[in-house]
């Protein structure tokens, strides 16, 4: 409908899986990586899960196209199967014949015998198999058992059977439960697919307009990429719902470009709700939800089609209600969810750092991004701040890896609390010890709180700053050549005590091999892939004065 308004050949947010439109995030390259390490490290298990609409069936479509030509695949998107249902998916999968009709029903020993015997048989004839189950958090306890039983015909060198399990979070409490001790233990590779930053969310709105046909004028001006990314919470299919709606309002308001008001109403359509912790109208605008009331003649039969009423309202009261339903939240929080009255000493700042400015307003994401930034030594002014630090050269990174992995980068950072459900909250997380850590509100004071409530109020989510060499361009692959690889020769070589490498060499296998051994010494993923975690890692350990997390706390 709106496709010929803003010279569009198509709808670009559609949510058929065109691959036409496929975006790859950092993060689906790196839920990619793990797949395709799963598939050659030797058989077990792999898991991939994410939110829903997170790109799992992205991730797993580009992988099934890139698994090797002596790989065979079967693929089950209905796991809601007894275990003899399961099996016999998996026999009309992999083409594996049974007994004849009429020789009476096939027992589970039945199945399982077929399986094994067609497992030996492809090996011995070089080939390997993998067994995709999508939507896996629907299998049952029993199911998985007999899955993990397929895994144990092997030979001295790999299991015969891969098996990738995709689905929602409750996938990772279903293999964490006791009675699955063992089928955990099989896992050799796991990835939680998060949602994406708020830059990634421009770019992947940019790249599915640019497939579309946009023009020079885009119909989403940059400045609303952040209002989308709160909307939607970085979740892919969630932007496309609300961009969709957001065309078509813009369209019959004649809007060449989308307005925050028609952004905020869009999204009180599609999500059913007005979303009041973003910043937007409040619970009254709940009245102003738009009618959709147009029409159209196809084949003589009238369709109704979108027509949307504004109603005005008044930006002061519809602020406060914002900040109230705040209050409210904040208030409302469980006792075990309170950091405790006593706070920490402020931590120092690492050398060559400024400290934090106490008169920062609390803003939300952006105001904590920017006091994380002075802990750096940098004021940025207002606007985005992850484009801004950027061209300063200090990086943002966005991770979801928990606990574990602050500790792992070492560096103070920006995390994201859902004490609300509705509304994420920003704290900054200067020091961490062994049993507290210390964190703050933007403008807030230090606060202590132990590491158990912390992770009771923290879903691993949380954001950082890193300084790039000056040449770095998003990852160092196999093959490439310039400074960047210049650069991490020099410093591997500097790691190892080797000599000195020639400037201007390509990523080799033999240096590919030796970055491998260092992220695997380092607990990094081990893919040869020099991405911000290793390069964060070999700054550290090349002495950098940084801003550092444990460093503070210990008082360095």
């Amino acid at each position: 409908m709106y496709t010929h308004f803003f010279n569009l050949k198509q709808s670009p947010f559609s949510i058929a899986p065109d691959p036409r439109y496929l975006f790859m995030s950092e993060r689906h390259r790196e839920a990619l990586a793990h797949l395709l390490y799963g598939v050659g490290s030797g058989g077990g298990f792999v898991l991939l899960t994410g939110e829903i609409g997170a790109g799992k069936t992205t991730v797993c479509r580009c992988f099934m196209e890139q698994i090797p030509e002596n790989c065979k695949l079967a693929y089950i998107f209905n796991p809601k199967l007894s275990v003899e249902e399961l099996l016999l998916s998996i026999c009309d999968e992999f083409g594996i014949a049974l007994v004849p009709p009429g020789a009476g029903a096939v027992s589970v020993k039945g199945y399982v015998d077929a399986i094994n015997a067609y497992l030996l048989a492809s090996h011995a004839q070089g080939r390997n198999n993998v067994l995709i189950i999508d939507e896996a958090q629907n299998l049952s306890a029993e199911v998985l058992e007999q899955l993990r039983l397929l895994t144990n015909l092997e030979t001295s060198e790999r299991k015969l059977l891969q098996i990738i399990l995709i689905g929602q979070p409750e996938l990772r409490a279903m293999v964490a439960r006791p009675e699955l001790e063992q089928l955990a233990q099989r896992v050799i590779a796991r990835y939680h697919l998060g949602s994406l930053s708020e830059a990634e969310t421009g770019a992947y709105i940019e790249h599915r307009l640019a497939v579309a046909g946009a023009a020079a004028i885009a119909p989403f001006p940059r400045g609303l990429m952040g209002l989308v990314h709160k909307l939607a919470k970085g979740v892919p299919r969630r932007i496309n719902l609300l961009c969709d709606r957001a065309l078509l309002g813009a369209y019959v308001e004649n809007q060449p470009q989308v307005t925050r008001t028609i952004l905020r109403k869009a999204a009180a359509e599609v999500f059913a709700r007005p979303d009041a912790a973003i910043g937007g109208e409040g619970a009254q605008a709940g009245a102003a939800r738009w009618p959709l009331v147009a029409a159209g003649v196809l084949g003589g039969v009238v369709l109704s089609v979108a027509a949307w009423q504004l109603a005005a309202h008044d930006a002061k009261p519809v602020l406060q209600g914002a900040q109230a339903a705040s209050a409210t939240a904040r208030a409302t929080l469980p006792k075990a969810a309170v950091p405790v009255s006593a706070p920490a000493a402020t931590p120092m700042p690492a050398a060559g750092a400024t400290p934090v400015p106490a008169s920062v307003a609390a803003g939300g994401s952006a105001a904590a991004l920017r006091q994380l930034a002075a802990v750096w030594g940098l004021a940025l002014p207002d606007g985005e701040p992850c484009p801004t630090a950027a061209r300063l050269n200090l990086r943002c990174l966005q991770v979801k890896g928990g606990v574990a992995e602050l500790r792992l980068l070492d560096r103070p950072a920006m995390l994201t609390l859902h004490d609300d459900p509705t509304a994420p909250n920003y704290v900054l997380l200067t020091a961490m010890d062994e049993h507290s850590a210390t964190i703050a509100a933007p403008g807030g004071k230090p606060q202590s709180i132990s590491l158990d409530a912390l992770e009771a109020r923290f879903d691993g989510e949380f954001t950082t700053f890193w300084r790039a060499p000056r040449s770095w361009r998003d990852e160092v692959h196999g093959g490439d050549h310039g400074p960047d690889v210049d650069w991490l020769a020099r410093r591997l070589a500097q790691i190892y005590g080797l000599k000195k490498p020639q400037d201007d060499q390509p990523l080799s296998s033999g240096l590919r091999a030796r970055l491998t051994e260092f992220q695997t010494e380092q607990h990094l993923k081990a893919d040869g892939v020099a991405g911000p975690k290793t390069f964060i890692r070999l700054y550290q350990l090349g002495g950098v004065q940084e801003p550092r997390l444990l460093a503070s706390a210990a008082g360095k």
